[in-house]
């Protein structure tokens, strides 16, 4: 695919994973719309910077529990940037005040985790579906290395990632052949900041490569499968340093 001139939509684009990302298209040639929910500073500036290497871009805010919100938001940016030929749902829930084991289980916390990291992507898929078919687009869904690695204590957001999982592969086969449709299942990309210099030790631990990655090497996964993946839909890309090994 020729990223040139392109509009591109990247759910929670403001920072860390989605941040890279943004960046990587608009230096691709790629218009780019930049959703956010409350980091609104960090979107325009974001936004801001990235006109400055001569694209489009633009900050859309949009809690995406609220559905209301997902057909709104890829008005907007096709609104402000033209038909979208690039959906990236990178936005997701992880971690909340909510304990997510066994013991913590909530139905209302469940449905808000699966709203958020499985019924927006949709969602936006949805909306964006008629751009994304005249444009012969392309999708990428973040995934997780949980999704078939499950963790204990985050029961909802694995299950919310295994869905998004199985549901990459669906929307592969029902938007076929004009769009493709691939997820990206990292590992380690960036810690929580919650996370101490013994707990990000412990889950270094157990990865084969004994190290994290970063955005910018999932930004170039990304990269890779809309350049030259033309022939690959369907497909979740494990970027996780051989975590799923272990």
């Amino acid at each position: 695919m020729d990223l040139n001139g392109k509009t591109a939509l990247v759910t929670g684009g403001a920072k860390r994973v989605g941040r890279a990302m943004c960046e990587m298209l608009a230096a691709a040639g790629c218009d780019v719309g930049i959703h956010y929910n409350t980091s609104s500073e960090q979107a325009e500036a974001l936004a801001e910077q990235l006109r400055d290497i001569g694209v489009s871009s633009c900050a859309i805010q949009g809690d995406l529990n609220d559905p209301g919100n997902w057909s709104r938001i890829v008005r907007e940016t096709s609104g402000r940037l033209g038909d979208i030929g690039i959906l990236v749902n990178n936005a997701s829930l992880f971690l909340t005040e909510h304990a997510d084991d066994l013991d913590g289980f909530d139905p209302s916390h469940w449905e808000e985790m699966l709203r958020v990291n499985l019924l927006a992507p949709v969602g936006l898929v949805k909306a964006a579906s008629g751009s994304l078919r005249a444009t012969g687009g392309c999708v990428i869904n973040l995934i997780d290395t949980s999704w078939e690695s499950p963790w204990a204590n985050h029961l909802s957001y694995g299950a919310s990632k295994a869905a998004l999982a199985a549901m990459t592969r669906s929307l592969a086969k029902a938007l076929a052949p004009e769009v493709r449709v691939n997820g990206i299942a990292p590992g380690v990309a960036v810690f929580p900041e919650s996370y101490d210099a013994d707990k990000r030790s412990r889950i270094l631990s157990r990865v084969p490569l004994e190290q994290a990655g970063t955005p910018a090497l999932m930004a170039g996964v990304a990269l890779a499968i809309l350049q030259h993946g033309d022939y690959v839909t369907g497909e979740i890309i494990r970027v996780d340093g051989g975590r799923h090994l272990v």
